[in-house]
């Protein structure tokens, strides 16, 4: 959750949100998280696995640097289908207890979905979806390269004498290579989300800006708070994606889905 010009820090934020709306408040839009942020995750995966293995060189088994690039940019556009409309919900559900927004009627993302198809129809809840696409192509599209490269040097290395062979996954070399390839991507793309989180903003508190698209939303922000604002929330965005990719990722590669699928196909 993104603090405005209503928090000074971080830590300021979450002692004004704990106080005004108790320990729930802490977790508001959870809800739309556990609901989707499983198929989303489960799309950027396959995607990213499947472009890879069409990019590699049957002959040499070799990923070029531009296939796993295009591969992870591939992967984070497939996303979005699922992304922006969870995206949208989750920050109406976090920005409906920040003083100056509307308190007269209790916002939920049900609520807020059905306003939305009823008067813009389905596209009502893809709003923002331009920032989105740019946010998260520009993330895949550095976190996956990464991930390979750190999860090699790790396996190559296996300093702690888990790996079996160069293609046997071990769960703490991909959690790890994971989290710092998480770190390093979600820093590298925080601009662009800072951005997308103020287009999906739907009510504005009082004197708060409003944005006519991304290019008018990077100058308003850049004009009035500086490039220091582009980083705002930076940190708490490394502390929550760094280690869900992390997991997502160490729990990808031990191959549950391929053991799921065998299971069930036996019968």
């Amino acid at each position: 959750m993104y603090c405005f010009c209503l928090y000074l820090t971080r830590f300021d934020c979450a002692k004004k949100t704990f106080k005004n709306e108790r320990f729930l408040g802490m977790y508001r839009g959870s809800a739309v998280n556990l609901l989707l942020i499983t198929p989303e995750k489960a799309i950027k995966l396959v995607v990213n696995d499947y472009l890879r293995y069409k990019f590699t060189d049957k002959k040499t088994g070799v990923l070029s640097s531009g296939g796993a690039i295009v591969s992870g940019a591939g992967a984070g556009l497939c996303q979005i289908i699922v992304t922006t409309p969870m995206e949208l919900l989750k920050i109406q559900q976090q920005d409906a207890g920040r003083s100056g927004a509307a308190k007269s009627e209790r916002i939920t993302a049900t609520g807020t979905a059905l306003k939305l198809i009823r008067e813009k129809g389905i596209v009502g809840i893809y709003k923002g979806f331009r920032a989105t696409a740019l946010r998260d192509v520009t993330f895949s599209a550095i976190y996956f390269p990464l991930f390979a490269i750190f999860n090699e040097r790790l396996i190559s290395a296996d300093v702690t004498g888990l790996a079996k062979g160069e293609n046997q996954p071990v769960f703490i070399y991909s959690l790890c290579a994971g989290i710092a390839a998480g770190a390093i991507a979600s820093l590298s793309v925080n601009p662009v989300d800072v951005v997308k989180t103020r287009l999906q903003t739907l009510k504005k508190a009082e004197g708060e800006l409003s944005y006519s698209g991304i290019a008018d939303c990077f100058t308003k922000v850049y004009t009035k708070e500086g490039w220091r604002a582009f980083f705002k929330g930076g940190f708490c965005r490394i502390l929550v994606i760094a280690p869900l990719f992390g997991i997502a990722q160490g729990v990808y590669f031990l191959g549950i889905g391929e053991h799921i699928v065998g299971f069930f196909s036996k019968k």
